[in-house]
C-alpha cells in the first residue's frame, strides 16, 4: 500500500501530505524485531505494506500475540507510550516483508493539533485495538487451547489470504503462550479429525 493510497485519510490530502513530508520509510524482512519491549519510542508506526504481530513476554520468556497490524494501521501501544514519553509494553515483529512509515513523536503531536482527521484516525485505531484485546482475554480465560490454537489458524491464513500457513509449532506455541508439546499434540488430533493437514513446518486447512 502506498502512502497516497493509505483508507484512513482518502478525504485529507493535506494530512498524506505531512506524513509524506514527516516520515521515514523502511523495509523489514519477516522475523525482524521492530520494536523490543522497554525500548523508548521515538516515532509512530504505520504499515504501508505488510503486517506485525504485537505480542507480550512474561518475566519467564513465554509470549502471547495481542494482535496483528496490518497495511493503513498503526500500533495504538506506540502512540500512547511516545506520548507519555515512556517504554513499550509490547514486542512488534514483522510477520512478512513489511514497509514502514515512521513518524517523529514530536510531529505525531503537531498532527494531532492541526489535523481533526489525525485524531479520528487515532480513536478509531484505539477502539479496533480495545476489542482485539478483549477478545483475546476471551479466549484466554473461556476457550480452551484445541479452538484457540485452530482460530488462530484460520486468522493467520485469512491475513495471507491463503489455506496453508508457514509457521513452526515452536512459533505456534510462543504465540499463543503455552508448549510446543501440547501444540503438537492438538494439531496431530485434528489433522486425524480431518480439520487440517500437517506437513514439514506448514498447516494447510481442509
Amino acid at each position: 500500500m502506498e502512502l497516497e493510497n493509505l483508507v484512513a485519510f482518502k478525504s485529507s490530502h493535506e494530512v498524506k501530505q505531512k506524513l509524506s513530508s514527516y516520515g521515514t520509510v523502511k523495509k523489514f524482512e519477516e522475523g525482524s524485531i521492530i520494536l523490543n519491549e522497554n525500548a523508548y519510542i521515538r516515532a509512530i508506526p504505520i504499515v504501508l505494506k505488510g503486517c506485525i504481530g504485537v505480542m507480550r513476554t512474561d518475566d519467564e520468556g513465554r509470549e502471547i500475540l495481542l494482535y496483528y497490524i496490518n497495511a493503513g494501521e498503526s500500533c495504538i501501544m506506540s502512540f500512547l507510550g511516545g506520548l507519555h514519553n515512556d517504554t513499550s509494553k509490547v514486542k512488534a515483529i514483522a510477520e512478512e516483508e513489511t514497509e514502514i512509515l515512521f513518524v517523529p513523536i514530536d510531529k505525531v503531536n503537531l498532527l494531532i493539533k492541526e489535523n481533526p482527521e489525525w485524531l479520528d484516525y487515532i480513536f478509531r485505531l484505539y477502539h479496533k485495538r480495545f476489542e482485539e484485546l478483549l477478545e483475546v482475554v476471551n479466549d484466554v480465560a473461556f476457550k480452551k487451547m484445541d479452538e484457540r490454537l485452530l482460530n488462530f489458524i484460520k486468522k493467520r491464513c485469512e491475513l495471507s489470504k491463503t489455506n496453508t500457513l508457514y509457521i513452526t509449532h515452536e512459533h505456534l506455541a510462543n504465540e499463543l503462550g503455552t508448549a510446543r508439546v501440547v501444540v503438537s499434540r492438538l494439531l496431530k488430533q485434528m489433522e486425524e479429525k480431518g480439520f487440517l493437514k500437517l506437513g514439514r513446518n506448514k498447516i494447510s486447512l481442509m
